[in-house]
């Protein structure tokens, strides 16, 4: 399962932060992942990969005045190229073979991939990927509209339009309901005494499952199950009592308790072995470092040479030695997979799951030869291997789950609770948060008649600054300080244009002009209602 997800950067700065972040990942990640599809696909191998494209990446993705940037960019890095292959070349100002070898070596890669969105995808990748979605191929999943923190949102109108919103823009892109969701962050808040669990809102959404970590699995407990008709076939299992259980693992999925949502977790050694900074195959010395650049080029000539190597001492990049160790930890892979899910069969007498899950700009943008490393994966375990590969919802439909399980509060995050995005540095953010919520739930009430007029379009974008207020990038990047300042001011410009917008309702004197302005920057979900703010009843 690869989880696709980057903040809105739309006309929100181009670098270090903004813009070209989307461009990058792009360039690195998703075309070279769509066309791995592709190429798999021409060799009669469906990938069968579970591809999670969040809503608001998916708005990005299919963007025309990010499309046109994407052109430039990579017509940018297309030209660095070229002057580099002059700087290093015999008649240069700094000749270096090795370097001119790499000049020409990205120079080839960045016309390729400008060919790739331009011709072979005709700058519409997302239309590439439902391609392969209605080939059978793959399965795309969806995620929250902005990707929130479910648990930390003060009101369930939020949750309910974070899904809804989410089902409909996929709806747009893909021409189909998705079946499946990533829970962002993997954030999980069970039912309490006075609100529903997360599921809930899934459910009412029309999802029929979502994934975790395997520590979440491993802390739940099981309940009882009766027959009912379900998602999955004529059979699902719902939950009638709680039972303790102990030694719950990732080889199968289960129900949540109240709601035939399934889950999967992720294989903690299946996992691990890819995105461990210290195990993982992504920290081979011979594969590209991704933090040294060329101080004129920006383009990436060092390899990673070992951990405790500093960035002046890195050795040259080689791409021939490069996709030698892919050849290599692809092979290991596979093994780990087959012997992993042999062993499960040996000691229970039934075939087991497993399910790994990444962020998908781990592959190509980070770990630049990963795209490579998944194709190799792919393609070794159908051919050599009886291990069968499959989407998400074709396992659920073979093999419906026969337990249910209560998951505990959890996330991917340190700790597995939510401490990342609810700190001493970033609690100041939830209660403007909670009391944007509550406004719209009050603005959605008292303003229900006004479609088609122009408080109505005020409201819609009210309704867009809340779900890009409540983007749990913005907590995330203050805590790691991978951009705190940009984080924080893009959440203060959402809270400012939400205000201002609510304002503009309250008054009853909406300015066109300025709405305008607000609507042509942050233009994303141009379907969204914000009637689904409307405090629930049930």
């Amino acid at each position: 399962m690869l989880h696709s997800h980057l903040p809105y950067y739309r006309k929100a700065g181009m670098w270090p932060f903004g813009e070209e972040s989307f461009y990058e990942c792009m360039a690195e990640s998703y075309i070279p992942l769509l066309n791995a599809i592709s190429e798999l696909y021409d060799e009669g191998i469906k990938a069968k990969l579970t591809v999670g494209i969040t809503p608001i990446l998916a708005e990005q993705m299919a963007d025309e005045h990010l499309n046109r940037g994407f052109k430039q960019f990579i017509e940018g890095r297309i030209q660095a190229a070229k002057d580099d292959e002059l700087r290093y070349g015999p008649r240069g100002n700094s000749p270096n073979p090795t370097f001119l070898h790499l000049a020409r070596f990205y120079l080839s890669w960045f016309q390729q991939i400008l060919d790739d969105h331009q011709t072979r995808w005709g700058g519409n990748i997302l239309g590439g990927y439902r391609k392969f979605q209605d080939l059978g191929a793959i399965e795309i999943t969806t995620s929250g509209a902005t990707h929130a923190f479910s648990p930390l949102l003060a009101t369930d109108s939020s949750l309910k339009c974070q899904f809804k919103t989410a089902v409909d823009a996929y709806k747009h892109h893909f021409g189909r309901h998705p079946k499946g969701a990533w829970l962002p962050e993997c954030a999980y808040r069970p039912k309490s005494s006075t609100r529903a669990g997360v599921e809930k809102w899934l459910y009412k959404a029309g999802l029929k499952y979502f994934f975790t970590e395997s520590f979440a699995i491993a802390g739940g407990q099981t309940v009882e199950l009766r027959r009912d008709f379900g998602p999955y076939g004529s059979i699902a299992y719902l939950p009638v009592a709680a039972r303790p259980e102990t030694g719950l693992d990732t080889f199968e999925a289960y129900y949540l308790q109240d709601y035939p949502v399934a889950v999967m977790g992720r294989h903690e050694q299946a996992g691990y072995q890819v995105w461990s900074a210290e195990y993982g195959y992504p920290g081979d010395g011979n594969y590209r470092e991704f933090h040294k650049k060329d101080d004129r080029s920006g383009l990436h000539y060092w390899r990673l040479t070992s951990k405790s190597t500093d960035l002046g001492s890195k050795d040259i990049y080689s791409p021939e030695a490069a996709s030698v160790r892919v050849r290599e930890n692809s092979d290991h892979y596979v093994g780990l997979i087959q012997q992993l899910l042999t062993d499960h069969l040996k000691s229970t007498g039934q075939p087991g799951l497993i399910m790994v899950s990444f962020d998908t700009e781990l592959f190509g943008h980070w770990w630049f030869e990963g795209i490579t490393w998944i194709k190799e994966v792919i393609r070794k375990l159908r051919t050599y291997t009886a291990v069968t590969v499959q989407t998400a919802s074709e396992y659920l439909e073979q093999c419906p789950p026969k337990r249910a399980i209560e998951l505990p509060e959890s996330s991917w995050g340190s700790g597995g609770h939510w401490q990342v995005w609810l700190n001493s540095q970033t609690e100041w953010m939830w209660p403007i948060i909670h009391e944007a919520e509550h406004s719209m739930e009050y603005l959605a009430k008292d303003y229900q008649d006004v479609d088609g007029r122009l408080v109505g379009r005020a409201l819609r974008q009210a309704a867009r600054e809340l779900l890009l207020l409540q983007s749990s990038d913005w907590p995330f990047l203050v805590t790691t300080g991978q951009a705190k300042q940009y984080a924080i001011e893009r959440f203060k410009t959402h809270q400012g244009r939400f205000n201002e917008l609510k304002a503009m309702v309250l008054s009853g004197a909406v300015d066109e002009r300025k709405l305008k302005e607000i609507e042509d920057v942050d233009n994303c979900f141009p379907e969204i209602c914000y009637k689904c703010f409307l405090p629930t009843q049930d």
